[in-house]
């Protein structure tokens, strides 16, 4: 197969590990671009963006990144508290005056320390394009743990929260404040809520392999205590498990498609429902670690660790500074970058990342979904291959 785009020659090894893997069969259509203080260095795609079809992955095929959406949603709240509109250490309910929950801060929402990671009503399908309404769902509940004492990953909820204070705050939603303040001056090519003539162009999602054992319950197999992903694959296949009840509602696979039905993608959920370029993605960070989104001061607080160890719904340690992710077991980082790194993961292996002691945006997006840390992998051998050429 041939790989389009370029690649400066000092990140010769992108290139390679970015080839190895479709020789291997772990892509399907995949892209990944860097950026090096402002400068585009390397700019790789290839494969197929519809498995169906045969349509080819070309150098602004677009496609759903999920989480990747959490980091561009923060940055636009954070733009807000930057120009005095909204205080961080505040209760949400100073601007949200239905948020029924006591001592939930702005802050504790972008740390993911709410105690609200997951909806507890079903969803019904005719509200998935209908975000305050789901968002006021999330505000009559009462917090699982005590706000600001322990944080779980508020996989879908995040969105909604903070979606819903940029909403109250400015009139807008979350997508059309990135699109005004970030994306379109920018020419960026990233979107929360996805015009029609992008959907049209949007890579099509295909299943990739199962690395939990459907059968692991069934057997009878206990789980391995020394074994950090024992708890992760018990509470895969545990329909009640904090881990799916924060990840199974809205229910996306009740759409025919599932999360490539037009709904979800015009929708634009600010916590997963970001269709993105590699290069849009990877340009976002640029324009983040050169100061031009946010200030300086501002970012470099952002991406102190807010929150760092045991994850209540993943199961594993992760750490967050203001709604960016920080190096940790759910964001894998090779060693050169644990101390400056920062961005975000989406479901399925795709991340954007930025890293302001080395200079660095970088982006990987795909098509061929894999779960738990099998999809990480991908992205990190091209993140290791990018530190490595530095």
């Amino acid at each position: 197969m041939v790989v389009g785009g370029h690649c400066d020659p000092r990140f010769f090894r992108v290139r390679e590990v970015f080839e190895r893997h479709f020789a291997e069969g772990l892509e399907l259509g995949a892209a990944f671009a860097v950026f090096l203080d402002g400068q585009r260095v390397v700019d790789l795609w290839g494969g197929v963006a519809d498995r169906k079809t045969g349509r080819p992955w070309e150098a602004h095929t677009p496609v759903l990144a999920f989480s990747c959406a959490k980091a561009v949603t923060a940055t636009a709240l954070l733009l807000l508290a930057e120009r005095g509109l909204v205080d961080l250490a505040a209760p949400v309910r100073a601007y949200w005056p239905e948020f029924a929950a006591e001592g939930v801060t702005v802050e504790h929402v972008l740390t993911h320390q709410s105690g609200l990671p997951a909806i507890e009503e079903p969803v019904p399908v005719e509200m998935f394009e209908d975000l305050p309404a789901i968002a006021a769902m999330i505000a009559s509940q009462t917090p699982l743990w005590e706000p600001g004492t322990a944080h779980g990953y508020h996989a879908v909820t995040y969105g909604f929260l903070v979606g819903e204070i940029i909403r109250r705050v400015t009139g807008k939603s979350a997508g059309d404040v990135v699109a005004a303040e970030i994306a379109g001056p920018r020419g960026l090519e990233l979107w929360l809520g996805t015009p029609p003539d992008v959907i049209e162009r949007t890579a099509r999602l295909s299943a990739g392999e199962r690395v939990i054992p459907a059968g692991l319950a069934e057997q009878g197999v206990p789980p391995d205590p020394s074994d950090p992903m024992a708890a992760v694959a018990a509470a895969a296949l545990d329909r009640d498990s904090l881990m799916n009840r924060a990840l199974g509602n809205p229910l996306v696979h009740l759409l025919p498609g599932g999360s490539n039905n037009p709904v979800i993608l015009r929708a634009g959920w600010p916590a997963m429902g970001m269709v993105a370029t590699a290069r849009g993605l990877a340009a976002f960070y640029r324009d983040l670690v050169a100061g031009e989104i946010l200030r300086p001061d501002t970012l470099s607080d952002a991406v102190r660790p807010r929150v760092t160890g045991p994850d209540r719904v993943l199961y594993l340690d992760s750490s967050f500074g203001l709604g960016y992710m920080r190096p940790a077991v759910t964001f894998l980082t090779p060693a050169r970058g644990v101390r400056s790194a920062f961005g975000h993961t989406g479901m399925g292996g795709s991340v954007g990342l930025g890293d302001l002691e080395h200079g660095l945006g970088v982006a990987y997006t795909m098509n061929k979904m894999a779960e738990g840390m099998a999809g990480a992998t991908r992205a990190f051998r091209l993140l290791e291959a990018t530190y490595d050429s530095l």
